[in-house]
């Protein structure tokens, strides 16, 4: 059955802010479109950047949908429950646990550490002979298995050829209650949903500690309120030695306990860099004598995983995990008749950078033109502008990652614009003090103060009361934090044209100033003539309308003086007989 990479991004939230690639330990990190998406095939699932995502963009893939139709199925299901639970749930009896877990259905609860005792006993025996392998690394932790696999793959020889603890843990379950059974890890690791995935056959499903009380949550339950019965007991027997594995050094107590006298260095090294710090470059056939290598991915061990709650100190995790180990009275051959072998073949990983590429350009395409423009600052989540233009190359980035690169872009675009505006600019902070100008600004006001921009493009840090006659209006912009807008502001015989807005209120203030004399000078002048103009057509239309008022009277007496002649004859005249 396919399922999706255990890690996965959500898109809507990721926010580019690239604190993932910085803690990524092995970059497999992508870059598209500001998204930052995993890579599966490069990466170890340590879980740093699902711990570090500001806005837990980085997710894990939620598997209780699966548990939940596991455990409504009539196969019977068991829950393997990783040793670091003492220090998940300090206050929790082991009965409670147990009650817990059978009420959502499992039909028993067993100690993932029985497994460990496994591998201890086993790896043990690899150092026996005079032929024995000089150095040896455990196979206990996933995380640092896939990283020596595929970051360090010269040393995946010396990986010792046994399943992870879970695994043996598997087997001997299945040995005891049947080979149809479905296992259940509760677990605080990311990784084991890898191993999971990987290995069906034995383990049906990783459900790591949030998934947990999330169950709980859904069926009401809580640890702490419920009652220890004598029937909830781990099956098929309680952990001793095992129980030590989550915290550093744990396992190297307990193959120590079984080699008893042997010649035999034991090394404990947690974290991936630190993994890589001690055993990067080590050639096994110069050692003198034999080492076995504990590496745990996690800092600190399990009880450090990315899946826990981190609400203890982490001395106070340790020393819960310490209290709970039981040792035998003497060492126990506890192999039994199932095979818990298993070979860790090298898998480089492929960053896929084409060899031969032109290193140069990707250099270039970032404005990385010499060796002093490589800042090597980490801001793109890669420690060197190199390793960034590798990624570059591969497509796992892209250029808007260097911000360096884009203040640089951002500048030039700014520049630009100041030159090519035909106004004057100014840009000052909150003490008066010019941040920048553009020489347009600087023409505005005199000779000297052009002077002043040869010799220092953009004035920066001037005072900008001393070069604006106005600065007055640009204080009270600064401390009310309102825009000034002045369409026509005289100073004394030159009218400016101003607009003074707030970049950052009270802090940062930018003005753009354009001398509008001449403009208004002949504004005025075509404003007079056309005055002029208009009285001129004024007394024309008046004279025409004095003209035509007196040719309508006369006209008027012309006609009344005809109508009224007519009018007498008509009258003087006698009706025929």
């Amino acid at each position: 059955m396919n399922h999706s990479y255990p890690v996965f991004t959500s898109e809507a939230e990721c926010q580019d802010c690239y604190k993932c690639v910085r803690h990524c330990p092995v970059k497999a990190i992508r870059v598209r479109d500001g998204h930052a998406a995993v890579i599966p095939e490069m990466c170890v699932a340590c879980g740093n950047c699902v711990e570090v995502c500001p806005v837990k963009a980085k997710q894990v893939r939620d598997d209780t949908g699966r548990a939940r139709l596991m455990l409504g199925e009539k196969v019977p299901v068991y829950a393997s429950v990783a040793p670091s639970w003492v220090s998940e749930f300090p206050t929790v009896d082991p009965r409670q646990l147990v009650h817990a877990l059978k009420r959502l259905g499992f039909a028993g609860v067993s100690e993932t550490a029985l497994g460990a005792e496994l591998i201890s006993s086993a790896t043990a025996r690899l150092f026996e002979g005079p032929e024995a392998d000089k150095l040896r690394i455990s196979s206990a932790c996933p995380v640092a298995v896939d990283f020596i696999c595929r970051y360090l793959p010269h040393l995946a020889k010396c990986i010792t050829p046994l399943g992870s603890p879970l695994l043996a843990h598997c087997r001997m379950l299945r040995d005891v209650f049947g080979p149809k059974i479905k296992v259940i890890f509760i677990v605080p690791c990311i990784a084991k949903k890898n191993e999971a995935d990987r290995n069906p056959e034995l383990l049906n499903l990783a459900l790591t500690y949030p998934e947990f009380r999330k169950l709980l949550r859904e069926n009401n339950l809580e640890l702490e309120k419920l009652s220890s019965r004598d029937s909830d007991d781990f099956v098929p027997r309680d952990a001793a030695e095992g129980s030590r594995y989550p915290v550093e050094g744990g396992m190297n107590d307990t193959v120590r306990f079984q080699t008893g006298d042997r010649r035999i260095d034991f090394v404990s090294v947690t974290g991936l860099n630190g993994i890589k710090l001690a055993l990067e470059g080590v050639n096994p056939d110069e050692l003198k004598e034999a080492v076995f290598v504990e590496t745990l991915a996690c800092p600190g061990g399990c009880v450090h995983g990315p899946r826990t709650s981190h609400e203890s100190p982490g001395l106070l995790e340790r020393l819960r995990v310490l209290d709970r180990t039981r040792w035998p009275e003497k060492p126990l051959d506890r192999v039994t008749s199932g095979s818990i072998g298993q070979e860790f073949p090298a898998d480089p990983a492929d960053d896929g950078a084409t060899p031969g590429a032109d290193l140069v350009a990707a250099l270039r395409s970032i404005g990385k033109n010499a060796p002093e423009d490589e800042l090597n600052c980490d801001s793109c989540g890669y420690n060197t502008c190199r390793n960034f233009a590798r990624a570059l190359i591969a497509g796992k980035a892209e250029p808007s990652m260097c911000v360096s690169f884009l203040k640089k872009q951002a500048e030039k675009k700014a520049n630009a614009l100041l030159k090519s505006i035909p106004s004057g600019v100014v840009i000052a902070d909150r003490d008066m003090h010019v941040i920048e100008c553009n020489r347009n600004f600087a023409e505005l006001f005199g000779r000297e103060t052009c002077e002043m921009f040869d010799a220092c493009p953009g004035l920066a840090g001037a005072d900008l009361r001393l070069i604006l006659p106005f600065a007055s209006l640009v204080e009270s912009a600064l401390r009310s934090g309102e825009d000034v807008q002045r369409d026509s502001f005289r100073c004394g015989d030159r009218l400016f044209y101003l607009n003074i807005f707030n970049i950052e209120p009270g802090e940062v203030v930018g003005a753009v100033i354009f001398d509008v004399t001449r403009s208004e000078a002949r504004r005025e002048l075509i404003a007079a003539r056309a005055r002029k103009v208009i009285d001129k057509n004024i007394a024309t239309v008046q004279e025409i309308a004095c003209r035509l008022g007196e040719q309508m009277a006369d006209t008027e007496l012309l006609l009344r003086s005809i109508a009224d002649d007519y009018a007498a004859d008509s009258d003087s005249e006698e009706p025929r007989p």
